[in-house]
């Protein structure tokens, strides 16, 4: 048996399903959008919190569904495959990619300014401590399912309790009083802020990504998302009353509404516990998009719809090796362009996303074609097509990956003969 042919191991229990679900949707928004937020339309923002909470559930159970139905390596690259044929899901795969290899050196940078709030560093510095995170994540996914599967469980569980003794530790300090005017900009700005913390519930469909990797697809995948939207949907909102509740949101700046929240429990040592919780939960996030990312590609390759290079497992730890390996050198890349060029945060952010959305458009449209008769696909698609229109004009790079896809695939995809 070939390294090609070797098969992915199938090591997801429940557990492990649940920190994949809560890493890959849990990222830097908890520590930044509650006080935006609510900036934006005070206590009101904890209406969106709640709407967008019971909203996430639909997107999450699509992708489940369509997992649990057909297990399969890639995700929504088998969904777009199974339904619309193999190069409209070639064009997704790309989409990944894309997603991924722009948005993952923008979390990271994140991630290292937190440090770099509370250590001082250079622009430079604070670049090298993003490259230093894209290389823990390669070195953990590198070494296989089991490893990373391990290491997201602990990280997870580090991240819930340390967000749990935040809220709790502040709760005393939390006055009914300052939940009034509760609507003192209108109902307008609720709609705003809606908008803008819709991007902390991405990440429900990356499971999906490692669905052949399940023992029990058929009954941990609608587990895991029941407890995985219970867990971080609680989680969001018990941070953003925290947030409201205390008036940490009007401390100012995007930084310091947590790290006022923090110092409440670790006084001048605010700052650099926000830096400790900002790295854990960014690692958490880009090792469960690097497991999951590198599954697609790996499918991807394996149809042809990349170079055949990409199509490997290691003998030794059952991951896709290649796949891994190609992710993080273009990560390097990007985070180095990102450097070279001064490229700003909105910017960094606002790529990948449209990237995301229009995965999540054709996913979304699987599901209506293949779980007929139900209506959350319906929803997750008309929320996903409402959102098309504020990327702007940076949605032209998510373009640009979809006409190279399409070209590759007719020049070299039926060549290869791949599987369909």
């Amino acid at each position: 048996m070939t390294a090609s042919t070797q098969g992915l191991r199938k090591a997801i229990t429940l557990r492990y399903a649940v920190a994949l679900y809560v890493s890959s949707v849990l990222g830097s928004g908890v520590l930044v959008l509650p006080g935006l937020a609510a900036q934006l339309a005070g206590p009101g923002s904890l209406l969106a919190w709640v709407l967008l909470s019971i909203v996430s559930y639909p997107f999450a159970y699509t992708f489940a569904s369509l997992s649990a139905r057909k297990p399969e390596a890639g995700g929504i690259y088998s969904f777009a495959k199974e339904s619309f044929g193999l190069r409209i899901a070639t064009v997704t795969g790309w989409l990944f990619a894309l997603w991924f290899i722009t948005g993952g050196p923008a979390v990271m940078l994140i991630a290292a300014s937190y440090v770099a709030y509370a250590f001082p560093m250079s622009r430079a510095e604070t670049f090298v401590v993003a490259g230093a995170i894209i290389f823990s994540v390669f070195v953990v996914n590198y070494r296989g399912i089991v490893v990373s599967n391990k290491v997201q469980l602990a990280v997870v569980v580090s991240i819930v309790g340390l967000l749990l003794a935040t809220v709790i530790s502040s709760s005393y300090l939390v006055r009914l009083e300052n939940l009034e005017p509760f609507l003192p900009n209108g109902l307008l700005p609720v709609g705003v802020s809606a908008a803008l913390i819709f991007w902390s519930f991405l990440g429900y469909e990356n499971v999906s990504n490692v669905a052949e990797e399940f023992r029990d697809p058929k009954k941990d995948f609608h587990r895991s998302i029941l407890l995985s939207v219970a867990l971080v949907s609680g989680l969001y909102i018990a941070v953003a009353f925290v947030t409201v509740g205390t008036l940490a949101y009007k401390s100012g700046g995007s930084v310091a509404p947590f790290a006022a929240i923090l110092s409440n429990v670790l006084g001048v040592y605010g700052a650099i516990g926000t830096a400790i919780l900002a790295v854990f939960i960014i690692f958490g996030t880009a090792n469960a998009y690097m497991t999951g990312m590198s599954r697609v590609i790996y499918a991807v390759a394996r149809d042809g719809g990349l170079p055949r290079v990409l199509d490997h497992v290691s003998k030794k730890t059952s991951a896709p090796d290649r796949s891994i390996l190609a992710l993080v050198g273009l990560s390097f890349s990007v985070l180095l362009v990102f450097y070279v060029f001064g490229a700003d945060l909105e910017t960094a952010l606002l790529i990948p996303s449209g990237a995301a959305i229009l995965t999540y458009v054709i996913g979304a449209a699987a599901g209506v074609r293949l779980l007929k008769h139900r209506v959350f696909p319906y929803v997750t698609l008309a929320i996903s097509l409402a959102i098309l229109p504020f990327l702007g004009a940076l949605l032209l790079f998510s373009l640009a990956t979809m006409a190279a896809a399409t070209l590759y695939g007719r020049f070299f995809q039926s060549r290869r003969g791949a599987r369909s």
